[in-house]
């Protein structure tokens, strides 16, 4: 039974679930709550609990902070992965402190400021999730570039996010070919499973410079593509970016969202000054 269960956890970690993920978390999330807000609404957001819990540590603003990026995530729908992967995160960061502090009967002045971080942590990381979720390369390239941030480098963000799909499939396949032409260990037995993890650990290892290469090669025919179609000319433009970053606007549901979050903020601060 302990078998079929650790052959079924390994194939729902595949390299084709965490494709799958990676393509959900970047653009399957265009039909949600986040989603539809305007991509600076969402920014101006993201930079108030991306850095003002920072500078914080009062710790019933953290908790109101938290609880609030708890829900924008949930109307996020945010992946499967990226949230175990938040949550292997913080653990591994403060978490286990806190956990151990707990344990060993640490009292709650060596509590508290562990608390605080692990807050702080999580409330920024959960941010981060909720506001990258939610925005698809295009419309966050267009957002960095209306606040004046260089096209190159907007176009380069946009850019990474449609070359992790790519690493993944290049990494498969190279993978793939490896394990081909190669002849794994027999993994029956304890001994054998660890002989075959070493050796799975070493193909990773090899694929590293093919990979590297495959996709530098895809990279430059992706940059004469660009070249040819005009790309640095349009870059300096102000035609061009005029109609690229015609299609935002902010709507009343986009201030609604503002309002709601800040509203939030204020009758945690209230709250905290009455404590």
């Amino acid at each position: 039974m302990m078998q079929k269960l650790s052959e079924s956890v390994l194939d729902k970690f595949s390299m084709d679930f965490l494709r799958n993920q990676v393509l959900k978390n970047a653009y399957g999330n265009d039909d949600t709550v986040i989603a539809k807000r305007d991509p600076r609404i969402l920014l101006i957001w993201y930079l108030f609990f991306g850095l003002v819990p920072w500078f914080v540590n009062d710790l019933p603003f953290l908790l109101g902070c938290f609880l609030l990026v708890m829900v924008t995530t949930v109307l996020a729908k945010v992946a499967g992965l990226v949230l175990l992967l938040f949550a292997v995160g913080v653990f591994t960061q403060t978490g286990y402190l806190l956990i151990a502090t707990w344990i060993f009967g640490g009292d709650a002045s060596a509590i508290a400021p562990l608390l605080i971080l692990t807050l702080k942590v999580a409330t920024i990381s959960l941010a981060s999730v909720t506001v990258f979720s939610g925005l698809d390369p295009d419309r966050l390239s267009n957002g960095l570039m209306w606040f004046g941030c260089p096209e190159r480098l907007s176009f380069s963000i946009s850019y990474a996010y449609r070359m992790l799909p790519m690493l993944m499939e290049e990494f498969q396949n190279v993978l793939l070919s490896y394990r081909l032409r190669g002849n794994p260990p027999a993994h029956e037995t304890v001994r054998g499973k660890i002989k075959y993890l070493i050796y799975q650990i070493k193909i990773i290892i090899h694929a590293f410079y093919p990979l590297m290469l495959n996709t530098a090669k895809r990279s430059r025919t992706t940059v004469e593509a660009l070249e040819l179609k005009g790309y640095r000319y349009a870059a300096v433009n102000k035609e061009v970016r005029k109609m690229k970053l015609s299609s935002l606007k902010v709507t009343y549901d986009d201030m609604i969202f503002l309002a709601v979050s800040f509203l939030w903020v204020a009758v945690t601060i209230f709250i905290s000054t009455m404590i």
